[in-house]
């Protein structure tokens, strides 16, 4: 069963996502928030497993909420609740630890599976969207800062030279297949290298090792 914390401070999105996700067997919904500002006191109380979390609420938004909750030990994974197409604040809450993002008007069936991968350690991007985040990182920050950008080439350094390979194609947005196409390696041998570089680099997903990639500024095939 996956214990979800719903924060949204609309009470008819809430009770929309409640309906829709009390029909799923493997989902409780164990509690609910209209604030940022009181997801850690329900995370304590009800030790959820996902947080299904509104960017957008009056006193504490949900990227403050995220950061505050994904740096503690042992949180749960969060889910934003964004309009990818308008909503620039996407990149800091995956950033910050974020396991994905489902659009407002998703399908409850995608709603539904969105959960329960995240719940199973899998992020909620795909490539493509992975290649559209960066896309627009680039194009946000395309003059770069130096010292972001030697931190990161840094801390790339730190991986071994199949470890750097695979980063630096998930930076391009490939998925595990294309991945282990490319380097000539098994599916199971590219998960392993994404579960190591995860660790080495402390991050919490494929997407943010994507950013730190674009942070350092490689080139194509580099």
């Amino acid at each position: 069963m996956v214990r979800l914390l719903l924060v949204d401070d609309d009470p008819l999105v809430r009770a929309g996502l409640r309906m829709m996700l009390g029909g799923a067997p493997d989902v409780e919904v164990v509690a609910e928030a209209a604030d940022g500002g009181e997801v850690a006191s329900l995370v304590r109380e009800h030790s959820p497993d996902v947080v299904l979390m509104d960017i957008r609420m009056p006193t504490v938004d949900g990227l403050a909420a995220t950061e505050a909750l994904r740096a503690r030990p042992g949180a749960p994974e969060v889910i934003v609740l964004t309009t990818f197409n308008t909503d620039e604040h996407v990149l800091r809450a995956l950033r910050a630890g974020a396991a994905g993002f489902v659009l407002k008007d998703t399908a409850p069936r995608e709603i539904v599976e969105a959960v329960r991968k995240v719940a199973a350690g899998e992020p909620v991007l795909s490539p493509a969207v992975t290649r559209q985040l960066i896309a627009q990182v680039a194009g946000a920050d395309s003059d770069g800062d130096r010292g972001a950008r030697s931190t990161a080439r840094r801390r790339l350094a730190s991986l071994g030279e199949r470890e750097h390979e695979v980063a630096l194609a998930i930076g391009e947005g490939r998925s595990n297949a294309e991945i282990a196409a490319g380097l000539h390696m098994s599916v199971p041998t590219v998960k392993t290298h994404v579960s190591r570089i995860l660790g080495k680099l402390g991050l919490n997903n494929r997407v943010q090792i994507a950013l730190l990639v674009h942070d350092a500024a490689f080139p194509p095939g580099r």
